[in-house]
């Protein structure tokens, strides 16, 4: 009963904090993903605990150059989850919000896409997403629809001109994307908030310290953050809170 009492209490300043908020930013992380039921990579289920992936050879840019084959084992696996996952309910709530004005952007470090299936138009993708891919060699672009087809029928999906076509995604050794746009979103909100982010991934990680306004954070897990700017540090499940949330704003 006091673990209720507390999330109701939270919820309900969470609450107050966006209704006098008028310029929010959300950064989400692989937490955000998991009730959608895509494994956190770095949580218990994940590719660099389980062992099923070499994450190096998968994630590692100079890996791909040299051999693609791990990754696209890897992205065959990720293609079908992706096909059965729904956008959670956090997905469509900040969606909500910026439909009413409140959210001005997302930046997220997820590839899923779940913020744009849910409804979010001004979403920042760190590292990219499947959405798009592009032929190495003559930079031709793909649709994830062609390329969805593609990683089915083929091995490595390879271009008509030879080139071996990469996912628009950033592998490690290659700088994240949209990193000014998400700095100015950070510099110009009065509310930010971190959610499913352990904040242990840079550049990512230093967003929340550009804020000028209060930050709320949401995620079960450890959150590497000690900036005095914390308002509310929620550890609950994401969706459970933010759907106590939704229901004091109503």
């Amino acid at each position: 009963m006091e673990g209720e009492t507390l999330m109701k209490e939270e919820a309900r300043r969470c609450a107050e904090l966006i209704e006098k908020s008028k310029f929010i930013v959300a950064l989400s992380g692989a937490g955000i993903s998991t009730n959608a039921g895509i494994p956190d990579f770095r949580g218990p289920s994940g590719i660099y605990t389980t062992g099923r992936y070499d994450a190096e050879k998968v994630f590692e840019i100079s890996c791909f150059l040299e051999d693609p084959r791990p990754f696209y084992d890897f992205a065959r696996d990720f293609v079908k989850m992706a096909e059965r996952i729904k956008p959670t309910f956090t997905h469509f709530f900040l969606a909500e919000l910026e439909r009413r004005g409140k959210v001005k952007g997302v930046i997220t470090q997820n590839i899923d896409v779940l913020h744009q299936r849910a409804g979010s138009r001004n979403v920042l993708e760190l590292h990219g997403s499947f959405w798009e891919s592009y032929c190495l060699k003559c930079k031709k672009e793909f649709s994830y629809e062609e390329m969805k087809k593609k990683v089915f029928e083929e091995q490595v999906p390879r271009c008509r001109c030879g080139g071996v076509i990469k996912p628009d995604i950033v592998f490690f050794g290659e700088p994240v994307k949209h990193l000014d746009r998400a700095e100015e979103l950070a510099l110009q909100s009065d509310l930010f908030f971190v959610i499913g982010s352990s904040l242990t991934v840079y550049p990512a990680a230093m967003l929340p310290d550009l804020t000028r306004g209060k930050l709320v954070v949401v995620n079960k897990g450890q959150v590497n953050i000690t900036s005095d700017k914390v308002e509310l540090f929620v550890r609950e499940d994401i969706d459970d809170f933010f759907k106590e949330v939704s229901s004091m704003m109503e």
